[in-house]
């Protein structure tokens, strides 16, 4: 799963994405005049490092997102030529968009483009999305509606009529995630990659002396949680990169001197993780504790797909507990003598934080 970090200059979006990081391995690169940076980080879970105390196992394997920032946006992109194709080709694999936006004063890094307006800010990357977006649609649309023509193809009928939606839609000035699609459409539009279909997290960067006042600040953007596959999270990156400089022992207690529970970088990663739509089950034993990612609604039998190939195929049945029953009695075979160890078969709905056996046969 990949996230693209994105944001204007001076948004702190570089500072965050590398707390984020960092130890993680970080590959740097061009693409023209575009700089990526890309890591892996792992998705905190306070359960599955419960259940590694449980079994103590040689190896504990949390689940990944993969983070790329990407720089170079600039106001007016697109209508002075576009957005730079190594920016868009950057973007459109990846599963959704983390937009860093700011909100934080510094007299000594002024706002490129006058003064603090978080709202203002996604309204001008908004807005280059939309225009990316809708030449994407006008350009198809022009082949599309030659080829209709000549052959009346009912395929190319029902893809132009999306399309023309999709233009309606842009033209309004409202991104493609808040237009509702059937499954098919939604399959025929993924190829487009249109970047205001993907999901948005939005981190308002506030400054490090309103940490304390991060939910007050937030509320200011209410609106932004009503829209569909948005969410929204506050952080200041310069804390969360101080935070991330000392030691486990002194990061504690300087959290708790301020008031908070835990780092806002994985509230970040957690929030990401849910914007993808997918969840976390576990499999347990004394060599691995994993935590393995599948998309909401995943049956068993394609989540033991999940893990290997092998088990999808040859699936008998899986045995399921749920994290919270589990840790009552820390055992699995206490769980099966209390009858609390279910048998399921291959059309259950794997629920987040499941604890699944795949008993299979090839």
């Amino acid at each position: 799963m990949e996230v693209g970090i994105i944001g204007l200059p001076v948004s702190g979006k570089t500072t965050l994405f590398d707390t984020l990081i960092g130890q993680a391995a970080k590959s740097s690169y061009r693409m023209g005049k575009v700089e990526l940076h890309r890591g892996i980080v792992k998705v905190p879970d306070k359960r599955l490092d419960n259940l590694g105390a449980v079994f103590r196992p040689k190896r504990v394997v949390h689940a990944t997102i993969e983070y790329i920032e990407v720089g170079g946006f600039e106001k007016d992109a697109a209508r002075s030529g576009g957005i730079d194709p190594n920016i868009l080709q950057a973007l459109k694999n990846t599963d959704a968009l983390c937009l860093v936006v700011r909100a934080f004063e510094n007299e000594y890094h002024p706002h490129p483009y006058g003064g603090i307006d978080p709202e203002r800010d996604i309204r001008i990357l908004e807005t280059e999305f939309l225009l990316s977006d809708l030449q994407i649609v006008e350009n198809r649309m022009t082949r599309l509606e030659k080829q209709v023509m000549k052959a009346k193809d009912e395929k190319g009928i029902k893809e132009l009529e999306l399309l023309k939606r999709c233009r309606a839609c842009l033209e309004q000035e409202t991104p493609l995630r808040e237009l509702s699609f059937t499954r098919e459409e939604a399959l025929q539009i993924r190829g487009f990659q249109f970047l205001s279909a993907k999901p948005l997290l939005l981190v308002f960067n506030i400054n490090e002396a309103d940490i304390h006042r991060e939910k007050e600040i937030l509320e200011q953007f209410h609106a932004y949680r009503r829209k569909p596959r948005i969410n929204v999270v506050g952080l200041s990156a310069r804390l969360e990169a101080e935070i991330a400089q000392l030691p486990p022992e002194d990061a504690q207690l300087f959290l708790k001197d301020l008031g908070i529970r835990e780092p806002a970088v994985d509230k970040m990663i957690r929030a990401s993780y849910e914007l993808l739509g997918v969840i976390s089950f576990f499999t347990v034993n004394k060599e691995e504790c994993r935590a393995w990612t599948i998309p909401k609604g995943t049956s068993a039998q394609k989540a033991a797909g999940a893990i290997h190939s092998d088990m999808e195929r040859g699936f008998i049945r899986a045995e399921v507990i749920h994290y919270d029953e589990f840790m009552k009695y820390q055992s699995i075979t206490r769980c099966r003598e209390e009858g609390i160890l279910r048998l399921e078969g291959k059309d259950y709905i794997v629920q987040d934080g499941d604890i699944v056996t795949i008993r299979f046969n090839v």
